[in-house]
């Protein structure tokens, strides 16, 4: 009986030593950090790069629960502002740095480098309830969206459009995808006063979807993941209308409404805080995947451009 014990316990602790000795690989073999970092990453910034960190960050730290990276939505404005002031490892932004924004970095000492993670087709949208609005071109975007002489009804916009009201929804200021849409399409001159602003894509979805006159913009995952209940309008930017698609984003031929999706990362919290690099790396080898899944729906890079990111990023952390 005893030698059955010693044989079973001898059984146990081989199996002990081999679980052991396979983490320990793990850890060596750097996936996702291994499962033995700890301490907190502070991520804030896009609504629109929001649905690929939160993924990112929740694959990380179930690799790595003692890692907190919990995602903040503030918009990629108010994403800068605790960037620039030090309070962030990680700013999310749908559109690049500002020139202001670079000089409040530089007078804190705030070194950083831009890292991006996808595509997006930032997507003009309707009630599925509309049926007379088949395309619009900049011209007719630029009569609903602007503040000078905005058209008041469809019909002002084409002729044989009713005469009805046009309910606009459109982004807050502070977002990246509102700045991008006053670059390219308003041409940083004001929006309408009476559009309705919010933050949340969500309330700009649900503002669209309630009246078949209603007309709205927001990142092409939030058109993929609501596309049941609001239509994606083609845009003609000169060579004809235009629908947002994966492959039209990619190729660059849905103009002038693709752009691509970063973040910014403190270089100094890149050197000092392991597990910024450790999410930063995995960041780079999964947001592209997890970026383009249904889930999500927006457009990955190349392998390419992920792989010249990486060798960057190991670059500024001394790997």
């Amino acid at each position: 009986m005893k030698k059955m014990k010693s044989v079973y316990l001898l059984a146990v602790m081989s199996l002990i030593l081999v679980f052991a000795s396979a983490c320990g690989n793990k850890s060596e073999d750097g996936a996702a950090g291994g499962g033995d970092l700890s301490g907190k990453i502070k991520i804030d910034g896009s609504s629109t790069v929001f649905p690929i960190m939160e993924a990112v960050s929740e694959e990380f730290q179930a690799a790595n629960p003692e890692v907190q990276a919990p995602v903040g939505v503030s918009g990629t404005g108010g994403g800068f502002e605790k960037f620039v002031r030090g309070e962030l490892d990680l700013a999310n932004a749908s559109r690049p740095i500002k020139d202001e924004e670079k000089a409040a970095a530089e007078e804190k000492g705030i070194k950083y480098t831009e890292f991006e993670l996808a595509k997006d087709g930032l997507s003009v949208v309707v009630s599925k309830d509309n049926d007379f609005v088949d395309h619009l071109t900049l011209d007719e975007l630029k009569k609903i969206f602007l503040d000078e002489n905005p058209a008041k009804t469809w019909a002002d916009v084409r002729e044989g459009w009713p005469n009805k009201k046009i309910e606009v929804f459109s982004p807050g200021t502070d977002s990246g995808t509102y700045d991008y849409f006053d670059e390219v399409i308003l041409e940083e001159k004001p929006m309408r006063r009476d559009a309705q602003l919010s933050e949340d894509d969500n309330v700009l979805v649900q503002g669209v979807t309630g009246s078949e006159n209603a007309i709205g913009f927001f990142g092409y995952a939030y058109y993929q993941a609501n596309k049941e209940k609001v239509k994606a309008v083609p845009i003609d930017g000169g060579n004809g209308p235009v629908e947002p698609s994966p492959k039209t984003i990619e190729s660059g031929e849905y103009a002038p409404l693709s752009r691509p999706l970063f973040t910014y990362v403190n270089n100094k919290a890149l050197k000092d805080n392991e597990a910024v690099y450790e999410y930063m790396k995995f960041a780079l080898e999964n947001s592209g995947e997890l970026a383009s899944s249904d889930t999500i729906g927006y457009v990955s890079l190349p392998k390419e451009k992920y792989e010249e990111q990486m060798k960057k990023l190991d670059e500024l952390a001394g790997k």
